[in-house]
């Protein structure tokens, strides 16, 4: 529960009682590589921390799908629409190695936070991270050229590219699996 600790704890400081509260509520899961634990067009009624393992986050375009996020240990998924606003959401998140996961119910953390101040300004933080993530991913993507972006997520995450499919690498960063090897190429 190590990674799952260092993720909850980086977010806001909790008090002891209140980490433990949070904690109580936790449920352990294993779930297989292939499991879609997100699914477009759904109300999630749950977050997850994730203790061992790799995720991605993708919409289904036109005519293919695009990969907009990776997670790994101590990252959390969750459908922002169903966390935020109880609808649902426009992502799927697929697993893609055997996952340890930590389950959180939506309706418990929010009885949390309904209840005690220092849990919801740990959700209110939550929620700031989550925001400013996207809004560099974002910028990223309009102003940084494919090969940039991977020397940066190369740099950010070296062990992550190792562990992910190059497919799904060149979707995340918008390019076809040729331009992409030719991007690796050039930076070897």
């Amino acid at each position: 529960m190590q990674n799952t600790l260092n993720s909850i704890k980086s977010i806001y400081p909790l008090k002891e009682v209140h980490l433990n509260l949070l904690l109580k509520e936790l449920k352990e899961v294993g779930l297989p590589k292939g499991h879609l634990i997100i699914r477009a067009g759904k109300v999630e009624r749950a977050l997850y921390f994730i203790e061992n393992g790799v995720a991605r986050a993708y919409v289904d375009g036109k005519d293919n799908r695009i990969t907009f996020w990776f997670g790994m240990e101590g990252d959390i998924i969750l459908s922002y629409h169903s966390y935020i606003n109880n609808t649902p959401g426009y992502e799927s998140i697929e697993l893609l190695e055997n996952c340890r996961l930590y389950e959180l119910k939506t309706e418990a953390l929010e009885a949390l936070y309904n209840t005690h101040t220092e849990l919801a300004n740990w959700g209110r933080k939550l929620a700031e991270l989550i925001l400013i993530k996207t809004e560099e991913s974002y910028i990223g993507r309009l102003f940084k050229p494919a090969k940039e972006r991977y020397i940066d997520l190369l740099q950010t995450d070296p062990l992550l590219i190792q562990r992910i499919p190059l497919g799904h690498i060149a979707s995340y960063l918008g390019v076809t699996q040729v331009t992409l090897s030719r991007i690796r190429a050039e930076i070897k």
